[in-house]
């Protein structure tokens, strides 16, 4: 998963452009949600957090379900498609019209608590680390220390569902049901192959968030220079960003795609004979099979699936803890 937490901005903000403070029964004059304590605001992260999560990986699920196939090295003749919608159609007439959903119920229980450790790490290490980096303001060093720990545990947690899902997206899957694809991996490959695509997929999840938030923090300087509550600006940029922060680590991403499905047919043209693991053999073995291009394969897929989903992800997250905190504020108010 690629992930939305930026590693910068104004002290006074929370991923992404903060809610603007109300009065009466609202929010009260001077406190803002970032001011709750600390086992409210826990538990604020985690719940909007959860529900970012969930909403960013199942509203796109078919598309991530084309992205995977088109990633494929060797694909089978039935499963080449030349765009996103011809995938998609394909797939629904010759497969039926859930097949492009398939997976998508371990995705849920892989998002949900993945993204509610991510932010609820995130905010408290953020807030930490700041006030021992610099007192009493917002550090950038702290932040990036925060999401890069945070993201160790969302990962952590999110690989295995990960794997889970692609083996069920792939063309003429073998799996049919997520309990019987977890046993047969589990017996034949054993419990690394869950993490497999570990490294690989931290070694994206660095460079995506690097380029995400230098391009979100760009567009935010035009389109919202005060940084005031913005939603349309908050999802444009969110959107842009996320999509050239996916164009660039596609190349990752196909090598993390191939050690999660051990594709049969491409490691058999290669005589790989087990199971590939490693981030060298993987970039190895996409070369070979489809030299440069091999990297930027399903790429118009990624960036279709990508832009929505981080704009979801923002929009969501930030409306659930605004909404979150303001209730908390209120009930805090009428004691």
């Amino acid at each position: 998963m690629e992930l939305s937490c930026p590693m910068g901005g104004s002290a006074a903000a929370p991923p992404g452009p903060g809610p603007p403070a109300a009065s009466g029964a609202g929010l009260m004059d001077g406190e803002d949600y970032e001011s709750l304590p600390s086992g409210a605001a826990l538990g604020t992260h985690m719940v909007a957090g959860a529900v970012a999560g969930i909403m960013e990986h199942t509203v796109m699920y078919p598309v991530d379900s084309v992205k995977t196939r088109m990633q494929s090295l060797q694909p089978d003749p039935k499963a080449q498609y030349r765009s996103v919608y011809e995938a998609l159609k394909k797939m629904v007439l010759t497969e039926g019209l859930w097949r492009p959903l398939r997976g998508i119920n371990v995705t849920v229980l892989g998002a949900g608590p993945a993204h509610a450790m991510y932010f609820a790490c995130y905010e408290k290490m953020k807030k930490s680390l700041s006030d021992i980096f610099q007192q009493g303001g917002n550090s950038h060093l702290a932040n990036g220390i925060a999401g890069s720990v945070a993201t160790l545990l969302h990962d952590a947690v999110m690989n295995p569902a990960e794997v889970v899902k692609q083996r069920l997206q792939m063309f003429n899957s073998p799996y049919t049901s997520v309990l019987g694809c977890v046993r047969a991996v589990q017996r034949t490959e054993g419990f690394g192959a869950f993490y497999r695509s570990y490294t690989t997929q931290l070694t994206m999840n660095v460079p995506f968030q690097a380029i995400h938030f230098i391009t979100y923090e760009l567009l935010q300087e035009h389109l919202n220079p005060h940084r005031e509550y913005n939603p349309r600006s908050h999802i444009v940029a969110g959107a842009v960003a996320g999509a050239v922060a996916a164009a660039a680590t596609t190349p990752l991403d196909v090598c993390k795609t191939l050690l999660n499905t051990q594709e049969n047919t491409a490691l058999s043209s290669l005589n790989i004979r087990g199971h590939l693991s490693g981030m060298a053999n993987a970039f190895s073995t996409v070369y070979q099979l489809g030299g440069l291009p091999g990297f930027f394969k399903g790429v118009q897929a990624r960036v279709i699936y990508q832009m929505p989903s981080t704009a979801i992800a923002w929009s969501v997250y930030e409306f659930f803890k605004y909404f979150l905190t303001k209730h908390t504020l209120e009930k805090r108010t009428s004691l």
